[in-house]
């Protein structure tokens, strides 16, 4: 029998298209099969969702673009600090997570330009990463094969130090890899300072080179927003690519705990376009935080969403020695969340509860407070400080109402333009006065507006302070007691932490007292006793000094020394 095999045609299955690896990570993380937490998942669903939407928006997905920045990096870059087997610095192979942050960068690209549609990236990960040298091997890529004649690459940190980190990662990369180091030329006396490739450089950029002007960056390296006071560094490096329509702007951090920050800012636009409620097309997000109720000092299986580098530059044995840290030293758990997993706490230690904070009761009505008995407390700030100024009232039931007053002067509030102090004044919490200093008599014309209001039985202030303010007050006939700071009131302070935990601290949502009580933190004496540390908090806590010394003045000394009890008594006749 002849075969027939050579005259039938065999049709040929087609091959399904290789997905690129930037689209290859998002089918695994919506799949499972790379776990990842909300906000991460959120900005794969976000990628897909613009593959769907592209030719409306005017953008599309440039996968050879994509490719030759990760192709670059995987090829040319190595890592110095890593040896193969032959002894040479292993080539830089880059991650799922980093290779989805790299594509989507370079690859996403408006239809009508060309140019790169993202300009902004805020890409949150855990310590020890790997979020430092990828951003590195960005900035090599920016200088050598961006496509730019004359390419200026900074790595912009708060101070030189910090930015020298980066900066020299991205100098041992270069050396290291001998295609790079015949290209770059090195310059510098101590250490390396200027890396050039034809009319392009790459340098660092800290505050003292941002008082020097002429910038023009190709791409603007920030590296640990969470350590930025302000605004200023960021805003500096952006200002000189005003004109560059290519300018590539990509931050990373640990989370941080100062909820008025540069950092928190960014977080916090960052989680709103990956949720959909603000729309930023220019703005490209990488956030890792944990699911709603996973705690990481208990359950190790969450700690690949934010640390998605696990087993590679990270490993479980170092998270599990931060775990046990945190758990035993309560010092050190602030520090083990924010920076091993993504957690954003509001203060070094966790001295206030504020999901306990937030269930407080609301503010009892203005008939019922005014039936109450009142006290005033006052923690009078630094001439360019907030000050604070307050109502109590205790209640029979248990209850103690709050409601403060504060005051600040314009510079202050110039000075610190990333803080919510013009939200506050335009909503009436916060009395601003003209000037560097806070006008005192408009201090005062609160005060005895409020005495008068609720028949305030006696104003508690800070001894070391507030002494002329006081005799004022007291010229007016009101009744004005000083009191010790520090461990002097510590039956005060614990009194309410107390107040809080039972639910019994009605403090009306006071949106700048609940700032300050996610601030405060405690320092315990050798006795056991507690003061407020304002030196140590990350940010104001005056509200809750006054309050403080409120519950010193309306509870503790009260119980300590009953008032005293009349009794009428007639003699030698009748009533």
């Amino acid at each position: 029998m002849t075969s027939r095999a050579s005259s039938v045609a065999v049709r040929r299955r087609k091959r399904p298209p290789v997905l690129h690896r930037v689209d290859r990570y998002v089918r695994d993380v919506q799949a499972g099969t790379i776990v990842a937490g909300p906000l991460v998942r959120l900005a794969c669903a976000r990628h897909q969702r613009d593959h769907a939407t592209a030719q409306t928006k005017g953008f599309y997905f440039d996968a050879k673009a994509a490719s030759h920045a990760i192709d670059f990096i995987e090829q040319w870059v190595v890592l110095p600090d890593t040896l193969g087997d032959d002894g040479r610095p292993r080539p830089f192979r880059l991650q799922p997570w980093q290779a989805f942050i790299i594509g989507s960068l370079f690859g996403w690209r408006w239809t009508a330009s060309r140019h790169r549609r993202f300009r902004n990236a805020y890409i949150e990960v855990a310590k020890g990463n790997g979020k430092t040298p990828m951003l590195a091997a960005v900035g090599l890529y920016g200088l050598l094969a961006d496509g730019q004649r004359a390419p200026e690459i900074y790595a912009a940190a708060t101070d030189r130090d910090q930015a020298m980190i980066l900066y020299r990662d991205a100098v041992r990369m270069a050396q290291a890899s001998p295609a790079l180091a015949s290209r770059i030329q090195f310059s510098g006396i101590e250490h390396v300072h200027n890396m050039a490739y034809g009319l392009g450089f790459f340098r660092p950029f800290s505050r003292e080179q941002s008082a020097k002007s002429g910038t023009r960056p190709h791409m603007g390296l920030i590296d640990e927003v969470h350590e930025h006071p302000n605004a200023d560094i960021i805003n500096k490096i952006h200002a000189g690519a005003k004109g560059n329509q290519e300018a590539l702007f990509p931050e990373i951090t640990n989370s941080g705990f100062d909820r008025t920050s540069i950092c928190w800012q960014h977080h916090e636009h960052s989680r709103k376009v990956l949720e959909g409620t603000v729309e930023d097309d220019r703005w490209f997000a990488y956030v890792c935080t944990l699911d709603e109720g996973e705690d990481p000092l208990t359950d190790e299986a969450c700690h690949i969403k934010v640390n998605p580098n696990l087993g590679v530059s990270i490993h479980r044995e170092y998270l599990r020695d931060q775990v046990a840290a945190a758990t035993h030293i309560p010092a050190e758990t602030n520090t083990v969340l924010r920076l091993n997993f993504c957690v954003w706490t509001s203060a070094y230690s966790r001295a206030i509860d504020m999901a306990r904070w937030q269930a407080c009761p609301p503010l009892p009505s203005e008939a019922e407070r005014t039936k109450a008995r009142c006290f005033g407390c006052l923690d009078l700030g630094e001439t360019d400080d907030i000050s604070a100024w307050g109502c109590v009232w205790p209640f029979d039931d248990g209850r103690v109402a709050v409601a403060m007053r504060y005051f600040l002067p314009r510079a202050a509030l110039e000075r610190k333009p990333n803080r919510p102090y013009p939200e506050w004044e335009r909503a009436g919490g916060l009395t601003v006065t003209p000037g560097d200093v806070t006008d005192y008599s408009v201090v005062r014309e609160a005060i005895e507006a409020d005495c008068v209001r609720w028949g305030v039985r006696q104003v508690f202030y800070d001894a070391r302070s507030a002494r002329e303010t006081a005799q004022l007050l007291q010229a007016k006939g009101i009744d004005v007691v000083p009191l010790l700071q520090g461990f002097q009131l510590t039956e005060a302070i614990r009194r309410l932490l107390a107040l809080i935990t039972a639910g019994q601290l009605c403090h009306g949502d006071d949106p700048i007292l609940a700032w300050m009580a996610s601030n405060l933190v405690l320092i315990t004496g050798v006795r056991g006793d507690v003061r407020l540390a304002k030196e140590k908090a990350p940010e104001k806590i005056d509200g809750i000094a006054a309050l403080v010394m409120g519950i010193e003045g309306a509870l503790i000394r009260r119980e300590r020394t009953p008032e005293p009890q009349y009794q009428v008594m007639f003699f030698g006749g009748r009533r």
